[in-house]
């Protein structure tokens, strides 16, 4: 992929104003996890620090390149084995909110799921700010199609002078049916109408899901349970089309792994972690399907000026000296 430069006013990269701290349950491992986010240099994108491993083994970047897993949630790896699982949530609340950089510290493998939506990691994100950082932004910006399917299931990343998502599923079950929705992804736009969809599951699925280990922290406060002709969930749906706007939710967080933001139209008609991902390969292996832009204040291609590129960071040796081991 090429870069593409005009010189304009640049859009500038943005970190956390200040580091905040979550303690939650893993979805599948159902164990208790801390969680601190905090701010992070220019250029660093979003990192994961396992803290209860071994120091030199701890970073866990969030690009396509390092997912491992997709089944059910996304996980991504290092080359060392080390792994954090369902990122998906939080990836999305970090892009929705235009977070550039930022680094993630966990105890232990797993994000925690919190109520089943990206609402509490963005609350707190709005509760504490961010600030704009001497960088410009960069983007990837589509240039030509790129599909791919899996049986009538498909995902394409279209050209688009905006970051759009249009998505549609269909389900047999008569509580959800067929829904759809399309959007401009802008923060406000994000956190009112997306960021509080919740994660669902199906009633008969549940004892499968145990048997392997799965669904060990999930709870009627972490999803929406449906039975055979209903919504098990006292309080019912936050959104009469919930289900759909909670998988775009999902995908949000999914394109985020392409390391940056997205110009483009994502049009995807019963989506998944598997087949969004089956996408950023696609995106990567088709030549000429996008560059590497710099932003302009408006959100298109600008140009750097010399001065304003940033160096490579490493982010492990400054975690641990200017934020203590707590291994």
């Amino acid at each position: 992929m090429r870069t593409t430069q005009r010189a304009r006013t640049p859009s500038w990269q943005h970190t956390l104003a200040s580091e905040f701290t979550c303690v939650g349950r893993g979805l599948h491992g159902g164990h208790r996890v801390g969680m601190r986010i905090l701010p992070a240099p220019p250029g660093t994108g979003i990192r994961f620090l396992r803290m209860d491993v071994d120091a030199g083994q701890r970073v866990v970047t969030a690009h396509w390149r390092n997912v491992i897993e997709s089944e059910l949630c996304t996980v991504i790896a290092n080359e060392h084995g080390v792994t954090v699982r369902t990122v998906e949530h939080l990836l999305a609340a970090l892009r929705g909110c235009e977070i550039d950089n930022a680094v993630i510290e966990l105890d232990g493998p797993e994000v925690p799921i919190m109520d089943g939506s990206a609402a509490p990691f963005v609350s707190l994100l709005q509760r504490i700010g961010a600030v704009r950082q001497p960088a410009a932004r960069r983007a990837l910006f589509i240039r030509q199609p790129v599909t791919v399917s899996n049986g009538d299931r498909y995902a394409m990343l279209l050209p688009d002078p905006q970051a759009r998502l249009t998505v549609e599923i269909d389900f047999p079950n008569p509580v959800i049916g067929r829904q759809s929705y399309s959007m401009t992804l802008d923060p406000a736009m994000f956190a009112r109408e997306i960021a509080s969809a919740r994660t669902f599951g199906f009633a008969h699925d549940l004892r499968a899901l145990h048997s392997r280990g799965l669904a060990a922290g999930g709870s009627l406060r972490s999803a929406i349970l449906i039975d055979e002709q209903r919504v098990v969930n006292e309080e019912g749906l936050r959104f009469p089309d919930e289900f759909v706007r909670h998988k775009l939710l999902d995908c949000v967080g999914d394109l985020s792994l392409l390391g940056m933001p997205v110009i483009g139209h994502l049009v995807t008609y019963k989506p998944g972690h598997q087949l969004c991902h089956q996408l950023l390969r696609a995106v990567h292996a088709t030549a000429d399907a996008a560059s590497v832009v710099v932003l302009g204040a408006d959100n298109q291609p600008s140009a750097l000026s010399p001065t304003e590129q940033t160096s490579p960071v490493n982010f492990e040796n400054r975690s641990r000296s200017q934020q203590g081991d707590r291994s």
